[in-house]
């Protein structure tokens, strides 16, 4: 039985309808677009909701996409890009006469993947992420971590973390697609994440690009995947598969299109002129991520050595991805992005406001964080002055305070609970 989950994101997209003539919500496939959709459809009582995932729908799509366009507006199409054609459909449709909340659209690949037509509604297009749930979200706690830290509102409380280590594992392998939420075990949890893999490698890849080596593309997910929280590290990858620079790099490309992984890219490099510039990679579902790393509860359990190596940096992709999805909800525009200097110091997450206020993270998979794994952190609050507004540096032990001048160390929990 599938529980349903209120999410946070339903009134900034009823918040932004007004604001633009389209709206474009993109994110995986099964991450719940589709029931986002039709709670703003069911707000909107003249609004009209075109699936092009059910075949009678996209064949009369195909057949003449202008009796979708021509609807009394607004119009909302989700999985748009199944039929060729419908972006150019839209922009004749604006080119008659231009206003806000005209279109709302929902897809599985994002709109820079297109093969044709994705300029076509330049500077009438606003898109918003939609992605797998937060741990606020499924637990229903109204958390907003990330906009309260922005506000220099830092929750140190007396309370110990409710949390323990077997919690957080439990929350990593799980993940925040709805479906595999409502798996009611593991092990079917790893069927459903299998299944969402292979479909996702082989039909929502393949329609949006012909694969010459097809069979090259689960291998190199995982081997992606295994990098997770680190460089992206493209010729490590070509080497172990034995395909070219070129190849891998298209399809790094490939996955990100279809939301399997995100790269986050270097931030600041004119803080310092020694920063690296390399994206970080980082897979996108935690829960697919264990998956594919085969990581189990009772290998974590057992202190497998070389499952808590792989889990640690899961944890990094894990926190990163909570927070960015935060910062998602705010009205301000956030930038997420990492910071490395060549001689390896660090900040795994580094957010910006528009304003230039900024928020360091770091994150560590143990129960302390030790003040030598805070010199990041020193580093950018040393080299921003007034615009660091807070470093933070995640933990899984129990204990939350205040390490220095605007550094904290605070239980991960401190993100949902």
């Amino acid at each position: 039985m599938i529980t349903r989950i209120e999410r946070r994101l339903l009134p900034v997209v009823l918040e932004r309808i007004p604001q633009t003539p389209v709206l474009l919500l993109e994110g995986p496939r099964g991450v719940g677009k589709s029931t986002l959709l039709a709670e703003v459809a069911s707000t909107i009582p003249a609004a009209r909701l075109f699936d092009l995932d059910d075949p009678a729908v996209l064949t009369l799509a195909k057949q003449n996409l202008s009796l979708l366009t021509d609807e009394a507006l607004p119009v909302l199409i989700d999985e748009y890009h199944a039929a060729e054609g419908t972006l150019q459909a839209i922009k004749a449709r604006l080119n008659k006469g231009t206003h806000s909340g005209m279109f709302v659209l929902a897809g599985s690949a994002s709109y820079d993947s297109l093969p044709a037509g994705t300029q076509a509604l330049t500077g009438r297009i606003q898109r918003l992420p939609v992605m797998p749930l937060t741990q606020t979200e499924i637990d229903g706690t109204g958390n907003t971590f990330i906009a309260r830290a922005f506000d220099g509102d830092i929750p140190h409380t007396a309370d110990m973390a409710s949390a323990a280590r077997m919690d957080y594992v439990d929350r990593i392998l799980r993940g925040g697609m709805p479906l595999a939420l409502a798996q009611p075990n593991e092990t079917a949890r790893g069927r459903w994440f299998a299944g969402h893999v292979r479909q996702s490698l082989q039909r929502d890849a393949g329609q949006l690009r012909r694969l010459n080596r097809a069979a090259v593309l689960p291998k190199l997910f995982t081997r992606v995947v295994g990098q997770t929280a680190g460089l992206l590290n493209i010729s490590k990858v070509g080497e172990t598969l034995e395909v070219s620079r070129s190849t891998v790099t298209s399809y790094v490309e490939l996955l990100e299109s279809i939301f399997l992984i995100a790269t986050l890219p270097a931030w600041g490099t004119t803080v310092a002129s020694r920063s690296v510039e390399a994206p970080k990679v980082h897979v996108l579902d935690s829960g697919i991520g264990g998956h594919m790393l085969r990581l189990t509860r009772s290998k974590l359990e057992r202190g497998d050595p070389s499952a808590l190596t792989e889990y640690g940096h899961l944890v990094e992709s894990f926190a990163v991805q909570e927070a960015i999805r935060q910062s998602t909800w705010m009205d301000d525009i956030i930038t997420a992005g990492h910071w490395r200097t060549r001689d390896n110091v660090e900040v795994d997450l580094v957010l910006e406001r528009h304003d230039g206020a900024v928020i360091g993270i770091e994150v560590k998979a143990g129960d302390q964080v030790p003040s030598k794994q805070l010199t990041g952190l020193r580093q950018l609050r040393d080299r921003l002055g007034e615009s660091f507004i807070a470093g933070i540096a995640f933990h899984t032990g129990s204990r939350g305070y205040p390490v220095e001048d605007r550094i904290h160390a605070l239980p991960l929990e401190r993100l949902w609970t």
